[in-house]
């Protein structure tokens, strides 16, 4: 992968493959009453789906897990985040682990993800970062919408891809956490999902359309009664660009504890990091 792009052009196949580790070393992420309603009552799935990212806004706020699998050229990783969102202000904090690499060993420093409307920040990214640095993306400009690019999806751009589903069904019912939950499956276009989307996320899954492989993307997402999403797991697939081979992504997300107080504070302009990103370091920091 070509990590001059992840520095001056943020394509999404370089940035995650240098998230991941990826590079070089391992080629052999209405309102909700009328929601509530669908859910107990059995209505259109399609119509309960479009409506799931009002369900978390009217919810506030909420903790979040989060898991991304890439499989490329017989290579699979993942890389796993925990944190906290606030739905109505669009901003979230998340703690993400890198995988171990090749040898095994896990010496990587955690990532620390800020998400906000239009941008993602992460600290101790490496890469030639300063560790007391962040370094800011605007994610307008990612081909993939930072649904993969910071190894985890942004829990509310996940659930707004969900305005573009165009076929669903009913999978069963079932508990998650002992909360019970309806188990919808079905496929998003990205393209809907952007001209849907709230303003902030727009641009992002307008890019993704245009960047992905697909704009078609497969789901299953578990819904509780008040037509919150409790579980999404989402598969995206892309080229890359130096090998020009498939890479298949699977992104899911947990959301639990809603109500969550969550105090987000973006980096002063000070704190950001402005300078040159190596292209021979990996970014895990460690």
């Amino acid at each position: 992968m070509d990590r001059r792009q992840v520095r001056r052009t943020g394509e999404a196949v370089a940035a995650v493959g240098i998230l991941l580790g990826l590079g070089a070393g391992a080629t052999g992420c209405s309102g909700s009453g009328a929601a509530a309603e669908d859910v107990k009552g059995g209505g259109d799935p399609v119509a309960t789906l479009r409506r799931a990212a009002d369900a978390l806004r009217d919810a506030g706020s909420s903790k979040a897990g989060t898991s991304m699998e890439m499989a490329t050229g017989g290579t699979r990783v993942t890389i796993r985040g925990k944190g906290v969102y606030d739905y109505r202000r669009r901003l979230g904090r998340l703690t993400v682990m890198l995988p171990a690499d090749a040898s095994g060993a896990s010496g990587h420093r955690p990532i620390t993800e800020l998400l906000a409307p239009g941008a993602l920040y992460m600290k101790n990214r490496g890469a030639g970062v300063p560790a007391d640095k962040w370094v800011r993306v605007d994610t307008a400009t990612l081909s993939d919408g930072n649904l993969v690019t910071g190894g985890a999806t942004d829990p509310y751009a996940a659930a707004e891809l969900l305005r573009g589903t165009r076929e669903a069904v009913l999978a069963g019912r079932t508990e998650l956490a002992g909360t019970p939950v309806r188990h919808y499956r079905g496929t998003a276009d990205l393209g809907r999902a952007a001209r849907y989307a709230s303003a902030g996320n727009r641009a992002p899954l307008a890019a993704a359309a245009r960047g992905f492989a697909t704009a078609v993307v497969p789901f299953d997402v578990y819904l509780d009664d008040q037509g919150r999403v409790r579980k999404l797991r989402q598969r995206f697939s892309f080229v890359n660009g130096r090998e020009k081979a498939a890479v298949a992504v699977a992104s899911t997300l947990l959301l639990y504890g809603f109500g969550t107080p969550v105090d987000v504070r973006l980096p002063a302009p000070a704190d950001i990091y402005t300078g040159r990103i190596a292209e021979d370091e990996p970014a895990s920091g460690g």
